[in-house]
């Protein structure tokens, strides 16, 4: 992909958005969501503070689609870690939501956004783009409207859903992207364990974990 490409690169919180190229880029005069364009590496980038959340983060991607195009949809920021996978730093090559589906007297049972809750569950995770080349650790992400704090619904996550990080955004990313036939790609630096300590591990680790994930998607969007 050698030409110039308009990408919308999304992140929940500012300290995310802040670590991805500070102090480059023109702010836009958008009220919601707060907006920075950067051009770099040939590219024509949107960098936007969502809120947290998926309604937040997918509300947004529509909205910045509308108004300015895009070829590519991406996030990037900070997540819990949920598996034993190796790394701090993944290229997000799966995606699935973790809070839809059917609370049943004995489970919750996960179903494809969208599609009925109900009959035999069959989740299919969303596919990121192919990785260009971030000789990164590959990773499923598992999102859902819940910041996870129990190591016992983490080992369900990897069990039911062979999730290895979780977030509170990615997968409503994906799933706009694909009702509007975006290719969609993210980088994730994890702060935490999804277990009892997470809240603190969070803040003591939240700058640090946005660094590498500001800097390994500068690496990715140098190499579009």
């Amino acid at each position: 992909m050698s030409e110039r490409m308009r990408i919308i690169l999304l992140a929940a919180l500012d300290e995310e958005a802040d670590a991805f190229m500070p102090g480059k880029g023109k702010a836009l005069d958008d009220a919601w969501p707060r907006v920075r364009r950067i051009r770099a590496h040939g590219h024509s980038i949107l960098l936007a503070a969502t809120g947290i959340g998926k309604v937040n983060i997918a509300t947004a991607a529509a909205r910045l689609h509308s108004l300015h195009g895009a070829d590519l949809l991406m996030t990037v920021g900070t997540a819990g870690k949920l598996s034993s996978i190796e790394g701090d730093c993944f290229y997000l090559a799966r995606s699935v939501q973790h809070d839809y589906g059917a609370r049943k007297a004995e489970s919750f049972v996960h179903y494809p956004p969208g599609a009925w809750p109900m009959g035999p569950a069959n989740v299919e995770p969303y596919e990121a783009m192919a990785d260009p080349g971030t000789r990164l650790p590959h990773a499923c992400i598992t999102s859902g409207d819940a910041f996870i704090e129990d190591a016992a619904y983490a080992a369900h996550l990897v069990a039911a859903l062979e999730a290895d990080v979780v977030d509170m955004e990615t997968a409503a990313v994906a799933q706009y992207a694909t009702s509007v036939a975006l290719p969609w790609a993210g980088i994730k630096a994890t702060t935490d364990d999804a277990n009892h300590e997470s809240a603190g591990d969070f803040h003591a680790n939240l700058l640090a974990a946005a660094s590498r994930a500001a800097q390994a998607m500068e690496r990715l969007i140098a190499a579009l």
